[in-house]
């Protein structure tokens, strides 16, 4: 099982919120990404790729106020997303909320996890449009959309329709330009670090430090503003 780092996730209260945080904190306008029906989310992307961290991009993501909302009634949204706590936290900014590994394989990481007493959630299919063609991809959502410890585990993803054989053809790598912006590190604090690191080997993750502290994810980027670290602050 490989697994890496796929994208950081960064809530914003809405999009014109977020691409101008972006603009003012980062130095840079993020790309136009694409609306997430089945979850009544919409979000815009650019690439924090380097050779350390080869698939990396930033989602900025909020809730889509033209969509009903997710498409099964019971459902919550992915990551937190409904979560009045997480809501009011990116009220009047944005907020580093989560992140997201590649696996190439998501069935057996569940497993790993389930081995491990965490239950990360079923893989649903997920689909958008983009300009290369129709992105797709198999990903962890639990039914009540939790993120779990502060959002420090990361929700798994699996590029491509099962089969593929190139399933990162379209991956936004692929068709993101270069920002400006590169991922330097993340670093996790969390009073349960040691269950967390657990889990982290269970699925084959490294190169993320884990401290037991308060809870915190802790991504440090290089952009034109200069080295900017981004805090979920236990969100």
């Amino acid at each position: 099982m490989k697994t890496y780092i796929d994208h950081l996730v960064v809530m914003a209260k809405t999009l014109e919120q977020g691409v101008h945080w972006c603009e003012e904190t980062l130095g840079i306008t993020p790309e136009a990404g694409g609306t997430h029906p089945q979850y009544g989310t919409h979000n815009r992307l650019f690439k924090i790729a380097t050779p350390g961290h080869p698939l990396a991009y930033l989602e900025l993501i909020a809730v889509d106020p033209g969509a009903r909302g997710p498409a099964n009634p019971k459902a919550r949204r992915w990551f937190d997303m409904d979560d009045a706590a997480v809501q009011a936290a990116v009220a009047t900014e944005p907020r580093l909320v989560h992140f997201v590994v590649n696996t190439d394989d998501i069935r057996a990481a569940r497993i790993a996890l389930s081995a491990q007493g965490i239950e990360r959630g079923p893989a649903l299919p997920a689909s958008r449009h983009s300009r290369k063609g129709l992105l797709q991809w198999q990903i962890t959502v639990r039914d009540d959309g939790q993120r779990l410890f502060n959002g420090a585990l990361p929700t798994l993803i699996q590029w491509g329709k099962p089969g593929d054989a190139e399933p990162l053809r379209l991956h936004p790598r692929n068709s993101l330009p270069r920002s400006g912006v590169t991922l330097q590190s993340i670093a996790i604090c969390h009073p349960t670090a040691e269950k967390l690191q657990a889990a982290f080997d269970a699925i084959g993750l490294t190169g993320i430090a884990i401290d037991q502290n308060q809870a915190d994810i802790v991504a440090t980027l290089k952009t034109p503003r200069g080295v900017v670290q981004l805090h979920s602050q236990g969100v």
